[in-house]
Parts: C-alpha cells; sequence; structure tokens
C-alpha cells in the first residue's frame, strides 16, 4: 500500500502529475535550534538527520543537532570540537559520521576531522587530511573507505586520499588528471566515482572516473557544457543526471552520462537556470531540484521542479515556504525530502520544510 501523508487543509494542492494521481507540495516542519547555512545533513540508520555546523549570524557554528521525522522537532547534540563550515559530512558503514575540513571559527582553512558517535552523541577526534581544503567531495566507497578528492586552499587541488575508518589514517591514492573544486562526485553502479566539472579559475567540462581496485584516474567524457556548483545525481537505470550550476551566473541545463558509452547527452532544461540548489532522487526515480540562486535577480528562490527520466523533462512542483540557498535536503526513510535552513531573503533561516506527496514517492508497501 502506497503511504500517504495528510495535507494541511486548506494548501493549495499546486501540481498534479499528468501521469499519476500524485498530489504533492513542501509542508513546514519544526524550526532548527539555530539558523545556519554552509551546513551539512546527514541521513543516520536510525532514520533521524543529523545537522552539522555551518554559518551563522553570531559567526561559525560547532553546535550540531538531530531531527526526528516521527515528531517533527530537533534536539541538541554533542558539539564538534572545532566548529566549521564548507566542511564534508559522511556516513561510514558502522553508523558513525566522518566530518572534515571546512573554514573553523578562526576563518582558517582546516585539514582536521571528527567522527560522530550517534549511540553517545559525542564526537571523537581522528587523523587530520594531509591537505588543507575546502570545496572538496567525500565519497564513500563499497569497500567502507572514504574517497576525498580535489578542494582548494592557496590552490585547486587534484590530489586524492582515502581514509580507513578502521584506522582512522588517511593514505594518498591517484591523483586527477585535472585540479578542481565544487565539482560533483558521484558513485556509480559498478563501483567506480565519477567526479565531473567543476572550478580551477575557469569553469570546467571535463570529468573523471576514480577506479577503487587500483586507485587510479580515467578520464571519461566532458561535460556539454562547463559548470560548478551543480548537483550529481545517481538515476535507477545507472545514468547520472548533473542539472542546473553555474557559468558566469546560474544555468538551467541538464545532462546525462550513460556509464556504458562513457558518453554526455543533453536533456530537458530546468524552467528556470539556479545554482546552490539541491537534487534528491524520490522512491519512482523522479528527480526533485529545490531552491538555490535563480536567475532571476540573482536572488534565492522558492521554485522547486520534478525530472522525469522517463520523458527527460521537468515539471514544476509546489513552492518551498521560504526562499532559500545553501540549504541542505535530505531523502528520508518515509520517502519525504527534509529542506533545513540556508540562506533566504532576510539572512540565515532557522525553518525547516518537507517534501511531501499523497502518490508513488513513497517506498513500496508504504
Amino acid at each position: 500500500m502506497k503511504r500517504p501523508l495528510l495535507l494541511s487543509l486548506g494548501t493549495a494542492l499546486l501540481c498534479t502529475l499528468s501521469d499519476a494521481a500524485d498530489t504533492f507540495q513542501f509542508e513546514q516542519t519544526g524550526n532548527l535550534r539555530l539558523a545556519r547555512a554552509f551546513h551539512t545533513a546527514t541521513l543516520l540508520q536510525n532514520g533521524q538527520v543529523l545537522i552539522v555546523g555551518g554559518s551563522t549570524a553570531a559567526g561559525i557554528a560547532a553546535s550540531a543537532e538531530l531531527y526526528d521525522p516521527t515528531t517533527g522537532t530537533w534536539t541538541k547534540t554533542g558539539n564538534l570540537h572545532e566548529g566549521r563550515e564548507h566542511h564534508s559530512a559522511t556516513l561510514l558503514q558502522n553508523g558513525q559520521v566522518l566530518v572534515i575540513g571546512g573554514v573553523n571559527a578562526q576563518f582558517q582553512y582546516i585539514a582536521s576531522a571528527e567522527r560522530y558517535d550517534p549511540a553517545t552523541g559525542r564526537w571523537h577526534r581522528t587523523d587530520p587530511l594531509s591537505t588543507v581544503r575546502i570545496g572538496h567531495t567525500a565519497t564513500l566507497l563499497p569497500n567502507g573507505k572514504v574517497l576525498v578528492a580535489g578542494g582548494s586552499f592557496d590552490t585547486y587541488f587534484a590530489s586524492a586520499e582515502l581514509y580507513d575508518p578502521a584506522t582512522g589514517t588517511w593514505a594518498a591514492t591517484g591523483s586527477m588528471a585535472g585540479a578542481r573544486d565544487s565539482h560533483t562526485a558521484t558513485l556509480l553502479a559498478d563501483g567506480k566515482v565519477l567526479v565531473a566539472g567543476g572550478f580551477d579559475s575557469n569553469y570546467l567540462a571535463s570529468a573523471e572516473l576514480y577506479d577503487p581496485a587500483s586507485g587510479t584516474w580515467t578520464t571519461t567524457g566532458s561535460l556539454i557544457g562547463a559548470r560548478s556548483g551543480h548537483t550529481g545525481t545517481l538515476l535507477a537505470g545507472g545514468k547520472v543526471l548533473v542539472a542546473a550550476g553555474g557559468n558566469s551566473g546560474p544555468i538551467g541545463s541538464a545532462e546525462l552520462y550513460n556509464p556504458l558509452t562513457g558518453r554526455w547527452t543533453a536533456t530537458g532544461a530546468l524552467h528556470i537556470a539556479r545554482s546552490e540548489h539541491t537534487a534528491n532522487l524520490l522512491f519512482n526515480n523522479r528527480v526533485l531540484v529545490a531552491g538555490g540562486v535563480g536567475i532571476d535577480g540573482l536572488k534565492s528562490t522558492a521554485r522547486a521542479e520534478l525530472y522525469d527520466p522517463a520523458t527527460g523533462t521537468w515539471v514544476e512542483s509546489a513552492e518551498l515556504n521560504k526562499r532559500r540557498r545553501l540549504h541542505t535536503a535530505t531523502s528520508l526513510t518515509n520517502g519525504g525530502v527534509l529542506v533545513a535552513a540556508g540562506f533566504g531573503s532576510s539572512g540565515t533561516l532557522r525553518s525547516a520544510e518537507l517534501f511531501v506527496s499523497t502518490g508513488d514517492f513513497y517506498p513500496p508497501g508504504q
């Protein structure tokens, strides 16, 4: 049975897909304890969402908080040893969360790393990166290690390194052919990692593949259009959807990568150009893109849209309740999407909202 979520009385159902009786919208949920942006959000194995760090009105935060989807409320959890923004957060196979890099409360670029233990709500220091970096990507590999690639500090990096949770140590691995930050890294079905686009003083169209078995990178087909700050989403069929991003301003094009051919093909353009947005794969294989900096006045946008891989087209969704960019969007175990904080029309936001549907956006049997 498909799981329905009750929609608020009096709320207009702003969008209905033509090929299914799906109605969907964004509903407000509990406010975060602290307004923030440039934070991270990680879905834990218990279904809760961990929010870490970020930029606040008072500076860069060391605080962390947990969202409980069953109650719609936020609770405080242990503070980081070192406040940070522009960091990455990766869920490890043992259920802990690895947070690395970023910028600290003294506005220094950092290499430090910490691990959050949901069982105790505490953070533990682990070995730092070999290189200070922000704008990097961190990808959990099938073998349980974490691949960190690219980023920048006083220059742009092509280097990559691997974190081993069993030992808490880092080891160098093969370097990319080109330096980049603000790129995407997508774990493919065959266990390789696709890195695409980014910036190295120029906007990049190049793409590369990392093979964990050999620790080496090989170049693959380039994007049709250079971009950074885009999103990369692995679809159910194994292709990767790259959407929007920036290149001397927000762009609205989208492309598909086919791992079987190593080539990119154009797909339907978004309704508005945007960057600093989020993208989430839903259970029906559609992709929800929400918020960001829109082309309309270069301001945060509340507009959202859905990509249908079956048709290669986008449908405008109900809008967010708040304009926001540099927010987080986390796919929940019940099929909803939690959108949290970010920058709005008047600064950092405390608000959070849920993307909900009465139709087939939920896992089978729910």
